[in-house]
């Protein structure tokens, strides 16, 4: 049975990669032989985390590019497909936060982060599909969140860009299944990353987090790993269209 979850010389594209919950999943499915190629903006951070995964002798290189540059993207794809010869998984990941109060949120902010959260992952997506297409399959995983069915305020572009992008991931499985292109998501909820460093530093919220959640704590990066390789391992080879939820049970209490 442990061998339905390796994902041996799979090579698999992890945007956003260079931190947190990227980087957590981008180590797993390489402690579970993938060869993980690690995407952000910043090329030294990049260089760094290579580097921690390649002196345990994984196997990890990087593509530095935009996400919400669609022709970088397309290009490192194709470079990816030029240098291993298949591209079998793609990880959206990569995503922006901001938070206004709706009457000072601007259009400009919105589609800012309507374009890195979900237009992006569109993109990415179509040019990964007509490429797995044509080496008999793939995977790919959207990165969601908890909120999109559940909301907060000052958050009204996150929300939409995420439910759409529960959305997108149910279009593109129906679509693609055929090919033999998986398509799910994971919703993950408060975990402890970066991104999340004023909330975490905040009392009053985190206490807040924790009494909301079942498990009562934050989620750590590494817990969302295992989600990650089920879903690209053979184990998960018959389960598409879907929404794995890893936030300790807060989106089911009431």
């Amino acid at each position: 049975m442990k061998e339905l979850f390796r994902v041996d010389d799979r090579v698999i594209l992890i945007t956003g990669a260079s931190r947190g919950i990227g980087f957590a999943m981008a180590e797993a499915l390489a402690e579970y032989g993938a060869h993980v190629i690690l995407n952000a903006r910043d090329e030294n951070a990049l260089r760094e985390k290579v580097r921690a995964l390649t002196e345990r002798n994984l196997k990890a290189t990087y593509q530095v590019f935009d996400v919400n540059d669609f022709e970088a993207g397309k290009n490192a794809l194709r470079r990816i497909v030029g240098e291993f010869g298949h591209l079998y998984g793609l990880i959206n990941n990569a995503g922006i936060q901001f938070r206004s109060p709706i009457l000072d949120f601007s259009n400009e902010d919105f589609e800012l982060v309507l374009r890195t959260n979900l237009t992006s992952c569109f993109s990415l997506s179509r040019e990964a599909i007509r490429l797995m297409k044509n080496n008999g399959g793939g995977r790919i995983i959207n990165t969601v969140s908890m909120l999109g069915p559940q909301a907060r305020p000052t958050v009204p572009a996150y929300i939409s860009a995420k439910e759409g992008l529960r959305a997108l991931t149910r279009a593109l499985a129906v679509e693609v299944g055929a090919d033999g292109i998986l398509v799910n998501a994971i919703a993950p909820g408060y975990i402890a990353t970066e991104l999340n460093t004023a909330l975490l530093e905040d009392q009053e919220f985190s206490e807040w987090v924790i009494s909301k959640t079942p498990l009562a704590r934050w989620g750590q990066s590494h817990e969302l790993g295992g989600g990650a390789v089920f879903l690209m391992s053979d184990a998960g080879s018959f389960v598409s269209g879907q929404v794995l939820s890893i936030d300790g049970g807060m989106s089911i209490q009431v």
